[in-house]
């Protein structure tokens, strides 16, 4: 039985957002231990770029074209993936971007941007594979937020931090709604990881030593750094657990 602990075969994971770095990391590890695979984004040539490796694992691999922030996109994509596979048991809600700019500066349209796409395009992905799961009375919901949604930074950060902050809460409060119905939902903070999204801050010398210098385990993180608490909180290995925030930060929150 502990040798199965980990194991996915059969499920169907759905990653909005997942065609980027870390979600094709978390999509391959995944697919790795017997999950199918439904990766959707605004591309549907980047989400194909990063099945096709995927494929090879010998796994289903659906590709799908969804806006988070817009319902009725987020309704389409999970009602073709139910149609395709008759169930949905893992949403990991990858999708997320940042905009910077001092405070008292940010632009409102950039504020209304970054809490859209990152806290409202999240609930609105879980309210719509939240209905499947309840149907079904099981399922695994994993969101990611931020390191910066329990810690401030010198920098512009005033709509990315909060936006995080509220997915802290909104896992909190899924888990204790849906515990009911045998649907755990739970959150991975990540440190800085190597990704597009950040790799301008990373460029920049002054910074990353600093940055380094505040991670005790001396680096910054890895798409592959991930895929661990990914696996743990899709698998039955995660089914007392729920409405938790992982922090998989190289030890920097346990120094601040």
């Amino acid at each position: 039985m502990l040798d199965r602990l980990f194991r996915l075969d059969g499920a169907v994971a759905v990653l909005p957002g997942g065609a980027g770095g870390i979600g094709s990391a978390m999509a391959e590890g995944l697919a790795a231990y017997g999950a199918n695979i439904v990766l959707a984004g605004r591309s549907l040539e980047h989400a194909e770029e990063s099945a096709e490796p995927i494929r090879k694992l010998g796994v289903e691999v659906m590709t799908h074209v969804v806006e988070v922030t817009d319902p009725e996109s987020v309704n389409r994509l999970v009602d073709a993936v139910v149609e395709r596979f008759g169930r949905l048991d893992i949403l990991i809600n990858l999708a997320g971007t940042n905009f910077e700019a001092p405070a008292e500066e940010f632009p409102y349209e950039e504020w209304k941007r970054v809490v859209d796409l990152n806290l409202t395009g999240t609930f609105l992905c879980c309210q719509a594979a939240g209905r499947v799961m309840i149907r079904q009375q099981r399922g695994k919901i994993i969101n990611i937020s931020s390191v910066r949604s329990v810690l401030g930074i010198r920098r512009g950060y005033a709509a990315y931090c909060p936006s995080k902050a509220g997915v802290n809460l909104l896992t909190k409060q899924l888990a204790t709604e849906w515990a009911k119905y045998n649907i755990n939902v739970n959150c991975i903070a990540p440190t800085f990881i190597k990704t597009p999204l950040v790799a301008p801050m990373l460029a920049d010398e002054t910074f990353y030593n600093g940055l380094v210098n505040r991670i005790p385990l001396g680096r910054v993180g890895e798409p592959a750094d991930l895929v661990g608490a990914a696996l743990f909180f899709s698998s039955a290995a995660s089914d007392f657990v729920t409405g938790q925030v992982l922090l998989v930060d190289g030890g920097v929150t346990a120094t601040q």
